[in-house]
């Protein structure tokens, strides 16, 4: 049993994750801005703070005695190429401070490349603003990529597909590279269930090391 700190516990992705960590044992504290508007997730192995991603001095102390971090954060309020460098910063500093050596961090399929140098939201027919979300997290992933330090991070990014929120946890999905990995034209959507159990597979078994990777059925 590890104990995982969880930021953006209260988003889509965030939540599974919580469910997924504490079936399998873990205790749990869920990080998120405003508690008030997440009470639900308070209960058995699972504690409910209040944090800002972007403020370190809140990552250390959400951090402080835990084994490892996840970050599933999202702020619609903010430019993403402001936000994820911010979120970044203060995850390396603030973990640091913290002793927590390992960061999982949920990125987005967009960014993932479809040949050498090229990312999927370089591609003609992406809308601006999608490509610009996406343009914020290869933004907070270069803070990563040139960070020093002891930090053990990946970023796990799911398939360029909307995900499937309803979907049953299957506990089955594949990995990869910083490249979109092949799915078949008929493929079932990616569920954040299984985004989830990815997510802390990496915290339990890491398989990767300061990257990006791919994950999809």
């Amino acid at each position: 049993m590890s104990s995982i700190v969880i930021f953006g516990a209260g988003g889509r992705g965030g939540r599974r994750a919580v469910a997924e960590a504490v079936s399998r044992g873990h205790l749990v504290t869920a990080a998120v801005r405003d508690p008030r508007r997440h009470a639900d997730l308070a209960g058995d192995n699972v504690t409910l703070i209040a944090a800002d991603v972007t403020v370190a001095d809140d990552v250390a102390k959400a951090a402080a005695g835990h084994d490892a971090a996840i970050s599933s954060v999202y702020r619609a309020d903010l430019p993403s190429r402001e936000y994820y460098p911010a979120a970044a910063h203060a995850l390396i500093d603030g973990l640091g401070r913290a002793g927590v050596a390992r960061l999982v961090v949920v990125g987005i399929g967009t960014a993932l490349e479809i040949e050498p140098g090229v990312a999927l939201h370089d591609q003609p027919g992406v809308p601006p603003e999608h490509r610009e979300f996406s343009l914020g997290h290869t933004a907070g992933l270069e803070v990563f990529r040139t960070s020093g330090g002891g930090l053990d991070w990946v970023i796990v990014a799911p398939p360029p597909v909307f995900l499937d929120e309803h979907a049953e946890r299957t506990g089955v999905y594949r990995s990869g590279d910083h490249r979109v990995l092949p799915r078949a034209e008929d493929a079932k959507p990616f569920s954040y269930a299984d985004l989830a159990v990815a997510l802390v597979d990496e915290v339990e078994r890491p398989a990767h090391s300061r990257a990006m990777v791919a994950v999809d059925y």
